[in-house]
């Protein structure tokens, strides 16, 4: 038996600093000083500076010439593109996964939705103390749905598009209640019955629903 792979400090920072910026966290254009990086996440100077320039080339830090780094800000317009992003490659990622899914895949599915809805009640009812993790259960049941598109890049792709949707959503802190959940259920019978153009048709309501939803809080601004 071989020993699972110890994660490395500089893997772990940068796990935790990306999350923190896609969870809300580390707030957009907020400064990301190396002494407090350096304290705050246990890595050194030299691999912090690895791992901002990592995350500028993912697009969630920008660089700012000899000021240094400051978490990307966001802006409408941005909101939008990675919407029109995010349904372009997963509409494409559903049709391939419903024709090619099998029974394995089926179970993910209901699996991921199973957990997804356990969560919605509880946030429909007035529990919103697990946001985080009913964000993350959202990404497990989109990629589910996904999974057999039979492409691990664009399994990728969208998967950092989706962390650029969700950080929105979570500076939004943007739930529909109900619309969402019926929306989620009926992706979830589409799938089952290999029906690609009505899940196709609600995941446009679903993000369209999604970006409109969180523009209206006003969080986001200009």
């Amino acid at each position: 038996m071989s020993a699972e792979p110890v994660e490395t400090i500089g893997e772990s920072a940068y796990r935790r600093i990306r999350a923190d910026i896609i969870f809300g966290r580390i707030a957009p254009k907020q400064k990301l000083k190396l002494d407090w990086l350096k304290d705050s996440y246990g890595a050194s100077v030299s691999t912090l500076r690895e791992i901002l320039s990592r995350l500028t080339s993912e697009g969630l830090v920008s660089a700012e010439g000899q000021r240094g780094f400051e978490a990307s800000a966001v802006s409408v317009d941005n909101l939008r593109e990675v919407a029109a992003l995010r349904l372009l490659l997963e509409g494409f990622a559903l049709e391939q996964s419903f024709a090619g899914g099998d029974v394995e895949w089926e179970a993910r599915i209901v699996a991921a939705h199973h957990k997804l809805a356990a969560l919605e009640a509880r946030m429909r009812d007035g529990d919103l103390s697990q946001t985080e993790m009913w964000k993350r259960y959202d990404w497990e049941f989109h990629q589910a749905l996904i999974s057999a598109c039979g492409s691990k890049v664009l399994m990728e792709t969208h998967a950092a598009v989706f962390d650029k949707y969700l950080r929105y959503q979570m500076i939004a802190l943007s739930f529909r209640g109900d619309i969402a959940a019926n929306e989620h259920q009926i992706m979830l019978d589409a799938a089952l019955a290999r029906d690609a153009a009505t899940a196709k048709r609600v995941l446009e309501e679903h993000v369209s629903g999604g970006v409109e939803h969180a523009l209206a809080t006003g969080a986001i601004g200009a």
